[in-house]
């Protein structure tokens, strides 16, 4: 018999409409699921039951006045959401991750949290992320590790693990995350998760801690496209003071359409090596994205191999603005020794950028971008979709990433797992993870679409064009 974490975010969404199943029902399902299974995955830093079951009365109160005078609700009233712990939530504890903010409680939302508030989600918690989300693993010195709910001695990966174990392992329907190297897309490729970078500008990084570089976006990880689509249209939108703003879509039209729209015949360039030196593709990794074209091409669309110049150019950019980024994270006083080894080696980088090495590194990532856009996808003549592994090697050990004694190496390595996914981040544009290949070990192994900036469109479209040709939901890891 189907339990409500079988259910599919948009599923328990139409439930709550209707009034067969009440927010306060499924939120003491998840709520019991996270008390019996959270220890062993690591999926949480902070639980918040308290203000789940407050949200969960208010939007069942709100769920029977609509019903009553014929109003619509969102499409994810009712349904849990929670938020990882790099983002503000009024009240609640945000320790980013590190031992030196475990006692930071903020005072007012960030906009994305305040997004899902309105949309009538429910905070189950704050899922566990590496110290300010720099690692592509989640391991730091407040909770226990976010283990890989297809095998629990393995990585979720990082930085939105917690997120990634939480949707993976029954805990909640779907999970913010955000990407600032590739930390919705790790995960989601780790986890057997669906998962998108949305494009620069699309969600807002503020009020308090814009990302002034570009780099990074809030986003959402699901087990279906049609649940994180609903979810990014409940977190998309400009708000005032933001610094980018992504092209809307056309008037009426929502990301959760495209779930349903047929892409069309597609051009798609077809990506294996990484223009980056001395980087291996694990042969698990590269059978996933050969597959992947084939089943494009099976589809009717027009695959073709690219290569790339292998340039460490935007390799040495890329280091340069994490680790600024990395030094300009808020640390109190006193709190620089409680801080991980990998942590303080990038924030001692970070310190010695020069401004002209940092406006420098910002400018090959614009000119990055603007190369895509006139040579390799330009509207009508170029490339519309790349598709790549996500990573380049299957779910690592836990603590497999990690190198506390020497973390310049554990930066190179980390490097050279994810050697596809920070190229999105430089140029804006948006990319997912899809997850439609499981190894010989039973591992989920996602390979990569990336699109032309703003045109999340055509990814969630093609996502759901895979997604029903090669359904994966079904998938369930063992702790379900």
């Amino acid at each position: 018999m189907a339990e409500l974490h079988d259910l599919t975010a948009l599923e328990q969404a139409a439930r709550i409409r209707s009034g067969e199943l009440s927010p306060v029902e499924l939120t003491e399902h998840y709520l019991a699921r996270i008390d019996r299974l959270d220890d062993t995955l690591g999926a949480f830093v902070t639980r918040t039951p308290e203000l789940a079951r407050k949200q969960a009365a208010e939007a069942e109160s709100e769920a029977a006045a609509a019903r009553r005078e014929g109003r619509t609700l969102p499409p994810l009233h009712g349904v849990p959401v929670p938020v990882k712990d790099l983002n503000h939530v009024a009240g609640v504890r945000c320790t980013m991750g590190s031992a030196a903010l475990a006692d930071h409680v903020p005072e007012t939302d960030d906009h994305v949290a305040d997004a899902l508030r309105r949309a009538g989600t429910i905070l189950l918690g704050k899922t566990n992320t590496p110290e300010f989300g720099l690692p592509c693993y989640t391991e730091n010195a407040l909770a226990p590790p976010a283990r890989n709910p297809w095998d629990l001695d393995r990585s979720a990966g990082g930085s939105s693990g917690g997120a990634a174990a939480a949707v993976a392992g029954g805990l909640a329907p779907v999970a913010h995350a955000s990407d600032g190297g590739g930390s919705i897309r790790i995960p989601a490729s780790l986890c057997g998760l669906y998962g998108i970078k949305p494009s620069r500008g699309r969600v807002s990084s503020g009020p308090v801690l814009h990302d002034v570089t570009g780099l990074s976006t809030s986003g959402p990880l699901a087990r279906t496209v049609a649940d994180a689509a609903t979810l990014l249209d409940a977190m998309a939108g400009p708000r005032p003071g933001d610094p980018y703003a992504a092209p809307a879509l056309p008037p009426g039209e929502t990301f959760a359409d495209q779930a349903g729209r047929d892409p069309g015949r597609l051009r798609i360039a077809v990506l294996t090596q990484a223009p980056l030196p001395g980087m291996e593709l694990h042969p698990d990794c590269r059978t996933a994205a050969t597959e992947a074209a084939a089943l494009l091409g099976q589809l009717g669309h027009r695959t073709e191999e690219l290569s790339l110049p292998v340039d460490d150019t935007m390799l040495h950019a890329f280091t340069r603005v994490w680790a600024v980024m990395a030094a300009n994270r808020p640390v109190p006083p006193g709190g620089e020794e409680l801080l991980m080894p990998l942590t303080r080696h990038l924030r001692a980088r970070g310190q010695e950028v020069s401004g002209a090495a940092f406006a420098g590194s910002l400018y090959t990532f614009r000119a990055l971008a603007q190369t895509i856009a006139d040579v390799l996808m330009p509207p009508g003549t170029g490339y519309d979709v790349i598709l790549s592994p996500t990573v380049a090697a299957p779910p690592p050990p836990v603590g497999g990433l990690r190198n506390d004694a020497d973390p310049r190496a554990e930066f190179a390595g980390i490097g050279r797992f994810t050697p596809f996914a920070a190229f999105y981040n430089a140029t804006g544009q948006p990319a997912v993870s899809v997850p439609l290949h499981w190894n010989a070990q039973g591992l989920p192994i996602g390979v990569m679409l990336g699109g032309r900036y703003g045109d999340e469109a055509t990814l969630i479209a093609l996502s759901a064009q895979l997604e029903a040709a090669r359904p994966w939901a079904h998938r369930k890891p063992p702790v379900w």
